[in-house]
């Protein structure tokens, strides 16, 4: 399977320290995805144009001449570029990254295993996370069954947007989900994150009425979904489910994703929908109604 990266000591993943797995390809496309490499199943190349210096390396190096250095910096010819990866390899400034690395399960287990002493310290774990880990439902679950052999505590960092069955098969194979809420109203969803939600807001009941635990968390933007009308709903929504936990994670919109769209030659936002950072006035808002339905906020997470 293809990893594009793997994230050690994470703390925002789960409770405890963490092993985090980035899986490559997601069937959403939020235009605010601030990983935004994670979203095509292939792999990828990245360049960073500041850290460049000119050297012609990679140019010299490339065995099928795809390169070009210009004025612009370093062009690749995506006819003749077949992402082997030696341009990264020789680049001395780290300016060419090649995103998906073709992983076994063995060799994953591997990389998780050597986290062991920090997890059993902190009570931690292992998150797979994406793009979208139930997008390879198969090898997500050998993972997970591996994990669970040894008693690794298993996280799933998952949109839910898959079919109710790969829910249920991943959901008996984990001790938590993560899972983001990210507009109520399916044809706005459909807008900005490319699917609509009647799939994902059917199988977080499920999730809920199956009494399995899962950490819930809205990415909170203006002009997006921090309306009152959305929150509302959310929390009314949210307020319908048999959930135990109750506590609703904002996590506050940046555009970090910006700098990544860069390197990888796509655009952010190409539509250009207003949408911004909410206010202080529009956090407490939100808070304020989702605490009308009994419903706990934090800030991130």
């Amino acid at each position: 399977m293809l990893i594009f990266d793997i994230k050690r000591y994470a703390i925002n993943d789960g409770p405890g320290i963490r092993i985090t797995i980035f899986m490559k390809g997601c069937p959403l496309s939020c235009v605010w995805c601030h990983n935004p490499e994670g979203i095509s199943c292939r792999k990828q190349k990245l360049y960073t144009k500041k850290k460049c210096i000119g050297c012609r390396m990679c140019v010299e190096a490339c065995p099928q001449q795809a390169l070009t250095l210009t004025p612009e910096g370093i062009v690749t010819d995506g006819a003749r570029c077949t992402l082997c990866g030696t341009c990264a390899e020789v680049c001395p400034a780290l300016a060419t990254e090649i995103s998906g690395t073709e992983y076994s399960a063995e060799a994953l287990m591997k990389e998780i295993e050597k986290e062991t002493v920090f997890m059993d310290r902190s009570e931690g774990g292992v998150t797979f996370c994406g793009g979208e880990p139930l997008l390879h439902s198969e090898p997500l679950l050998d993972l997970l069954r591996r994990c669970g052999k040894l008693g690794i505590h298993r996280a799933v960092d998952t949109t839910l947007f898959a079919r109710p069955e790969i829910v249920r098969d991943v959901m008996d194979n984990c001790e938590l989900l993560l899972v983001d809420l990210k507009q109520m109203d399916s044809a706005k969803h459909a807008k900005y994150c490319g699917v609509p939600n009647e799939l994902i807001l059917s199988n977080l009941r499920m999730v809920a009425e199956a009494g399995h635990d899962f950490y819930l968390r809205i990415p909170l933007i203006e002009g997006v979904n921090a309306d009152e009308e959305n929150i509302t709903r959310s929390a009314a929504f949210l307020a319908s489910l048999p959930w135990k936990r109750r506590i609703v994670n904002l996590l506050l919109y940046h555009d970090i994703g910006k700098s990544k769209h860069e390197k990888l030659g796509t655009i952010y936002n190409p539509f250009q929908y207003a949408f911004a950072i909410p206010s202080d006035k529009t956090v407490e808002r939100c808070r304020k109604i989702f605490a009308e339905y009994g419903i706990e906020t934090m800030i991130g997470g």
